[in-house]
């Protein structure tokens, strides 16, 4: 399926600190943008309108069931998806644009380079970040994970590299990181009790000190500095909370 023509979607939900970023990145790839916005409180709509995007008001669905809608509504073949808090380098750009002069084919894989705190994170388990951002809209779909999704890509489709990288701005505090790793915890608790998964009494405590050492020795961690002992540590502490809130759920399931 080739197609010079490319539908930008995003997700967003109070983006004002990232949105201009994203939205200028892709101005000169886009043929449309389509933002999916959960009612935010900021000024995440009327930055938005200072671009020529759709803006679209809308119930949040989770992760997969929003970007999923807002990838119906794309009016071309295909798509690049991002969140709010990512922008495309220069390298990347001049890929896409010479991918759209050719025509896509398959489906692509982005490497996502994550900023922490005003750090960018070269270890710790966190580069590289090869992601499937850019996709035919009627082939591939996001799964339906309540938290870290996944896009369904059929085996038949060639798997490309772009160029250059996506910046990822994630956390601009360790109170921010340690708060979303914990949300993703208690979710991620869930979808195991879901799954049939079980955890025993020493399960937290074995599988947060394996993560720790996981991502700040072997890793490497320790060579982002003191970035990458805070990143190891909240990734250890919130496994550990993973494990203790699927015990949780388990001994009420229980009851």
């Amino acid at each position: 399926m080739l197609s010079n023509k490319l539908s930008i979607v995003i997700i967003t939900y109070n983006e004002e600190q990232h949105i201009a970023r994203c939205l200028e990145s892709v101005r000169s790839i886009a043929d449309e943008v389509i933002v999916m916005d959960s009612h935010s409180t900021d000024r995440t709509e009327e930055i938005c309108k200072t671009f020529p995007v759709r803006f679209i008001s809308t119930e949040w669905k989770g992760y997969s069931e929003t970007k999923n809608a807002g990838n119906a509504l794309a009016s071309y073949p295909y798509i690049l998806s991002l969140d709010a808090d990512e922008c495309l380098d220069a390298e990347m750009i001049e890929d896409i644009y010479r991918l759209k002069v050719s025509g896509f084919n398959g489906v692509y894989l982005l490497n996502r380079l994550t900023n922490y705190c005003g750090k960018w994170i070269y270890f710790s388990g966190w580069n590289p970040d090869w992601k499937i951002r850019i996709f035919p809209k009627e082939l591939v779909k996001w799964n339906h994970e309540i938290v870290h999704e996944e896009l369904l890509v059929p085996h038949y489709l060639k798997v490309s590299k772009v160029n250059g990288r996506l910046h990822h701005f994630s956390y601009t505090s360790r109170e921010q990181h340690l708060e979303r790793a914990n949300k993703y915890s208690i979710l991620t608790a869930k979808k195991y009790a879901e799954q049939g998964r079980k955890a025993s009494f020493l399960s937290p405590y074995l599988r947060s000190i394996s993560r720790f050492f996981s991502m700040y020795i072997f890793k490497l961690g320790i060579l982002d500095g003191i970035a990458g002992w805070h990143i190891a540590y909240i990734s250890a502490k919130s496994n550990a909370l993973k494990y203790q809130e699927l015990r949780k759920i388990i001994k009420k399931e229980r009851e």
